[in-house]
């Protein structure tokens, strides 16, 4: 008997040494007090429904101007607006949020990553804050549910500002853009599985310097924001399923029923989502300005913040401009 046990034992041990390896080497998750103690500010405010979904957003600026919502992509949180928050919080009423899935907000209680899902963090923000109409404005994910949401409720939006926005197809002839490391792992079954237990602080810088042009934003303290609120409790699993969500990529079809005044700001490196896909939006939108920015990524808004907040503030300045001359 002694026998047949130590080669089970023998065979066995390479198994055990390997998943002992592979749980020292986990990644864990961050302690949500100290995430909620470290990446808010005295703006920083929550708001929860009766449903369990719960989400963390910052109301600033000038209360008595045009209130813009701003709405980011994957990965990221309302923290990528504040170059723009600092910028246009003079003369406009500046509302940004994080959506589910993502820093802390966290999971949403039904692990709806869907077009709805995401619409229930935004439908909540505007009850919290009595606002029935509104500037919408997104970048990349968040300006898929920004278009998305205008689509939906066109009376609720003055005007709609689109920062390299998902949800556009690739024009004929074009390839699938290269994207960067994280969202490569993420679109495969294994990548998915890994990176919910394995997300080294290496990984996320490189994939942070890969979405961006001007590399110098992408410091050390950005660095630790986007790890440590990925790997807050659930956030990983959320990444994950929001990876397979059905973006619905008939609606964009459906876009030129949009009537509201667009501006569409694009980074001309943009490796995520081609610049060509401005070019579309401008196509189907009946009532867009599209500028494009030499020498800025993925995230205009953070990459050239002074030149984006001046961009948003001409645009809206013709927006809103005819309206108060009408009232007087």
């Amino acid at each position: 008997m002694l026998a047949p046990m130590k080669k089970l034992f023998l065979l066995t041990l390479p198994f055990v040494a390997i998943f002992t390896v592979l749980w020292l080497l986990r990644t864990p998750d961050t302690d949500p007090a100290a995430m909620a103690e470290k990446y808010t500010n005295p703006a920083s405010k929550f708001v929860e429904n009766a449903k369990g979904l719960r989400v963390h957003y910052r109301d600033q600026g000038n209360r008595d101007g045009a209130p813009i919502i701003l709405v980011h992509g994957t990965s990221a949180s309302l923290h990528t607006f504040m170059p723009l928050a600092a910028r246009l919080g003079e003369t406009y009423r500046i509302i940004t949020y994080t959506q589910p899935g993502h820093g802390l907000t966290g999971p949403h209680p039904r692990d709806d990553y869907s077009y709805a899902g995401m619409a229930d963090a935004l439908a909540l923000i505007t009850e919290e804050l009595g606002l029935d109409h509104f500037v919408l404005g997104g970048n990349s994910m968040g300006g898929w549910v920004s278009w998305r949401y205008a689509l939906a409720n066109p009376e609720r939006v003055d005007a709609l500002i689109l920062i390299d926005a998902a949800g556009m197809p690739l024009r004929e002839g074009e390839e699938e853009p290269p994207l960067n490391l994280g969202f490569k792992l993420i679109r495969t079954p294994v990548g998915r599985t890994l990176m919910q237990h394995y997300t080294p602080r290496s990984l996320v810088a490189k994939s942070a310097r890969q979405t961006v042009s001007v590399q110098s934003i992408i410091d050390e303290a950005a660095i630790d924001r986007y790890w440590e609120l990925i790997r807050l409790p659930g956030n990983r699993r959320a990444s994950a399923l929001g990876a397979m969500a059905d973006r619905e990529i008939d609606y964009a079809d459906r876009i030129g029923e949009i009537a509201a005044p667009t501006l569409i700001i694009w980074g001309a490196e943009d490796q995520l989502i081609f610049p060509s896909a401005a070019k579309t939006f401008d196509e189907r939108l009946p009532n867009a300005d599209v500028i494009v920015y030499d020498g800025v990524g993925h995230l205009p808004m953070e990459e050239a913040p002074e030149r984006t907040a001046h961009d948003i503030d001409g645009f809206l300045q013709t927006v809103f401009e005819p309206q108060s001359e009408l009232s007087q």
